[in-house]
């Protein structure tokens, strides 16, 4: 499996379906039995999911065929697939993804409709094969340990569809909702976007950009139904670690979320902090502060993506005692991050590593619980762990003002 940290950037320019991400994905190394026991977990026995090597004008790509087991599969709510996803053995990872995008295809299709997002009741939020689509990508993603993703532009076609509503022009309204914010283009004829691959995207990417820099590790090409001639309608992914130029670091628009809360039982902050980074969270912490009338309090502060904004404060309400909370947007400048895994007495712990601009090391530093682990299973004080990880690493070359040594080194 790759190494964690991975950034995945996103290439819609000639469309995108659920399917056409999956098969890029799966292109780019993600194995079919690990898609197949992610999306099992959710509506076991639904569906069955193969791999096949096509062609679309001139160039392979690979096509992932998603066939129902049983014929007749129920077109579930919004509400339903949530219940489904919550209640499913997922890694904590996928399931916050997964949830994510359903509630942001859920809430554009509802806003189309006219009806309240937890009762959209139709095959583009309940169908199969979106499940499929959906909770397949996040868990290939999550194969991949790809921690960001970003997107170039959306080709959405142009034209007219005929849909389960009748004739619709194309993009039809729920892409179109969904791409309130993005770039889009029509990129050609017919329908090129589906609501399904536009809210993963949405939901997903950070960022519409250009292809940012990065040190590639792996590339796919996804492939969709239709060999148009002339355009190959297929989605790329380019997997890796996001390098800089000139020295500078990442700098990405992310938000902070607060709420000054001075009567909830101390003893549940920790449950409420773990919950939040658990849920896909950036970061959330607590600070001490004085309320009126001298009250002790504390104010917790919650970091996360724009499009997490939402479902984070609908967290932080649910999980505490507050009754609001106020939002900023913030730059956030990020080092790049790697990781290198060595041996201390017989265990394994990874060392995170920051980088500069130009590949040297700034911090290396031994994963807190992976020493906490190891230290238990020998019997040693975790400081003393934490110390002779460091100087392991240290001896590998993992120090600060080195270059990052080859992972087979």
């Amino acid at each position: 499996m790759a190494e964690p940290g991975r950034h995945a950037w996103i290439d819609a320019g000639a469309g995108i379906a659920g399917d056409m991400l999956l098969g890029a994905l799966v292109d780019a190394g993600a194995p079919v039995y690990v898609i197949q026991d992610a999306v099992d977990a959710v509506v076991p026995d639904a569906v069955r999911m193969t791999a096949r090597e096509v062609t679309r004008a001139g160039q392979r790509a690979t096509k992932v065929d998603v066939a129902p087991v049983a014929a007749d599969q129920p077109h579930r709510r919004w509400s339903d697939i949530r219940d489904l996803i919550d209640r499913a053995p997922l890694e904590p990872a996928v399931a916050a993804s997964a949830q994510r995008v359903f509630e942001t295809l859920a809430a554009a299709e509802g806003r189309v409709h006219g009806v309240e997002a937890t009762q959209v009741h139709f095959h583009e939020v309940g169908a199969w094969d979106s499940i499929a689509d959906v909770v397949g990508v996040c868990a290939a993603l999550h194969w991949h340990a790809v921690r960001s993703v970003s997107a170039g532009p959306i080709a959405v076609g142009s034209g007219r569809v005929t849909g389960a509503h009748g004739d619709l022009p194309v993009p039809v309204p729920a892409v179109l909702e969904l791409g309130t914010g993005w770039e889009l283009r029509a990129g050609g004829t017919g329908e090129l976007a589906t609501p399904t691959g536009v809210a993963l995207v949405r939901a997903l990417a950070a960022t519409c950009e250009p292809l940012p820099p990065m040190r590639v590790r792996a590339t796919g090409v996804g492939a969709g139904s239709r060999d148009t001639p002339g355009r190959a309608n297929v989605v790329r992914v380019c997997i890796g670690e996001r390098t800089e130029t000139a020295g500078q670091p990442a700098t990405e628009q992310l938000w902070v979320l607060e709420a000054n809360v001075d009567d909830l039982d101390p003893r549940v902050w920790p449950t409420v902090l773990t919950a939040l980074l658990e849920a896909g969270a950036a970061d959330a912490w607590l600070t001490p502060i004085l309320m009126k009338k001298g009250r002790p309090a504390h104010t917790l502060s919650v970091l996360c993506a724009g499009g997490d904004r939402s479902r984070m404060g609908d967290l932080v309400h649910s999980l505490t005692s507050t009754f609001g909370s106020r939002s900023y947007a913030v730059d956030r400048v990020a080092l790049q991050r790697d990781w290198r895994i060595i041996q201390v007495h017989g265990h394994s712990v990874r060392i995170k590593v920051s980088l500069d601009g130009s590949g040297q090391i700034v911090h290396a530093t031994p994963e807190f619980e992976d020493a906490a682990t190891a230290a238990r299973a020998v019997g040693l004080p975790v400081r003393r762990l934490l110390d002779d990880a460091a100087a392991t690493a240290t001896a590998q070359g993992l120090r600060a003002g080195s270059l990052l040594p080859p992972i087979d080194s």
